[in-house]
């Protein structure tokens, strides 16, 4: 990669208040031409609020932005997009009923007497998609493509006006690993030709991976910046949350007692699967994306349908008619996409933590809500949730407080079986640690969890054993002393066949 020393943008003494909320104090960046430049720290460090800034979106308080060596203040993204700086945001902002061209050319069509250059645009787009790789119709509608096409449609259009620093925000959230490679890829090429990026990530090796250099903010401030050759994930973490967090495996104090059992059970893409879960257990569920892992569990939930098999719980066959059966009967069950279907983000925190629960507070219909609010207060404490009230609407939250909250919205209602599915997607590194003290703590009151994981060290640290998957098939359960990275990958890619 190209580490040319030439600075493209430099942030000195930037400050950014939200009424008593400082968001930044006093931080510094700067970004060099060519560079891939890493910006981490935990959920509310102020990452996004710097990003806002340089993009246009927000107005710093005080402090000075050079860019390419001239002093700029955008008074509107459009400015920022003219003098080719791109936001790639988390939340992708496609159009998906639009096509290619469209997207690429939002806000901005070429049009001659009031008629659309069609003709032009679609040479302009092909030469933009040429640069990422893309090889599809410029009149395909984006809800036609995948997620990692999207993606690289965003990119495309970063390109199309000759940007020169491209800000990525969590830009492998949502990508398979090799969805991530084609992305680390194409970031690759985009430095050779001289293109800086900002890359806003939590997957700490993957920082490893693509960046030249890292800063690090905490707590709005900003921390340091190092070479990536010269720091680890630990010197990373310890930056961003002041400790070394241990992430090894901790034995869980499970009993004999089968609280949970799957006797064949197929539907969709999985068939035939077959495991059992122990009171006080961690049972990983792993495996490459596609293979099933969370079709299973929401069959287990009733959120799906399974064709055959059955469910016992606590010795007894279930036939659960629909979730509210399963959290009746007492499982519980944290999705994946929190922000699609677990959170109504513009309902009060307090409303999003006790739904679950509603039917229990109250009596002939009536809620009795002053009980509501002492739950909700209860589990703000608990699970250290940091808000400004609880009246607040969620979204106001950041990812790791999201998560808590649809963790208390499930505990209230005193799960035997608790089911997360990827809960420490999105989140930084303290809330990660945060959300694994709570699975032992749970595990410890007797409450049985089966885990779904992406992250292989995730899985490694939590799991009392790891059922592994392969293409909706269930490949081995390895106890603990059986759990390596090379054993399960070798099982969740087919290298080693089904021996259950």
């Amino acid at each position: 990669m190209n580490t040319d020393t030439e600075v493209l943008v430099e942030c000195s003494g930037v400050f950014k208040q939200f009424g008593g909320l400082q968001a930044l104090n006093d931080v510094q960046l700067d970004i060099r031409r060519g560079e891939v430049h890493a910006l981490v720290g935990e959920n509310g460090a102020g990452k996004s609020t710097l990003i806002k800034i340089l993009g246009g979106i927000y107005k710093r308080d005080k402090g000075t932005i050079l860019y390419q060596g001239k002093n700029v203040k955008y008074e509107s993204p459009l400015e920022a997009i003219r003098d080719g700086i791109a936001i790639i945001h988390q939340e992708l902002s496609v159009l998906l009923y639009m096509n290619v061209i469209e997207n690429i050319f939002m806000g901005r069509m070429i049009s001659k007497n009031g008629i659309l250059q069609w003709k032009e645009m679609e040479e302009l787009s092909r030469k933009a998609m040429d640069l990422v790789g893309l090889k599809i119709d410029p009149y395909c509608e984006l809800s036609y493509l995948s997620i990692s096409q999207r993606q690289m449609i965003e990119i495309a259009r970063a390109l199309s006006i000759d940007a020169k620093l491209i800000i990525m925000d969590e830009p492998n959230s949502s990508l398979s690993e090799g969805e991530t490679e084609k992305l680390f890829n194409v970031i690759r090429n985009l430095v050779k030709r001289g293109i800086s990026i900002l890359y806003v990530s939590h997957k700490m090796e993957e920082v490893l991976e693509i960046s030249n250099r890292i800063t690090v903010f905490k707590d709005g401030r900003y921390s340091g910046t190092s070479k990536t050759n010269e720091v680890t994930v630990d010197d990373i973490i310890q930056m961003m949350v002041g400790r070394e967090l241990e992430r090894h495996y901790e034995e869980g104090l499970f009993s004999d007692e089968v609280v949970l059992e799957i006797d064949h059970l197929s539907g969709g893409v999985f068939k035939d699967i077959s495991f059992k879960l122990r009171k006080g257990e961690i049972l990983g569920l792993s495996g490459l994306v596609g293979a099933g892992r969370s079709e299973i569990c929401r069959a287990i939930f009733a959120a799906d349908k399974h064709d055959e098999g059955c469910i016992y719980l606590h010795g007894k066959k279930k036939n659960f008619k629909n979730p509210g059966d399963a959290i009746r009967a007492g499982l519980a069950m944290v999705p994946e996409d929190r922000k699609n279907l677990s959170l109504f983000l513009e309902m009060p925190i307090q409303f999003n933590m006790n739904m679950a629960n509603y039917p229990i507070l109250a009596k002939r219909g009536i809620i009795n809500y002053s009980k509501a609010k002492g739950e909700a207060e209860n589990y703000i404490e608990k699970l250290s949730i940091k808000l400004r009230k609880k009246e607040d609407p969620v979204k106001s939250l950041s990812g790791g407080n999201q998560q808590k909250t649809v963790l208390s919205r499930w505990l209230a209602t005193n799960p035997d079986v608790l089911i997360l599915d990827e809960p420490t997607h999105g989140v930084d590194i303290g809330a990660k640690a945060e959300i694994y003290k709570l699975m032992r703590t749970l595990t410890g009151q007797g409450i049985s969890i089966i885990l779904i994981s992406s992250e292989l060290p995730e899985i490694i640290a939590m799991s009392d054993r790891v059922a592994i998957l392969h293409e909706g098939n269930l490949a081995k359960i390895l106890n603990r002393e059986e759990v390596s990275e090379e054993t399960i990958m070798s099982y969740a890619t087919g290298i080693r066949g089904a021996a259950v």
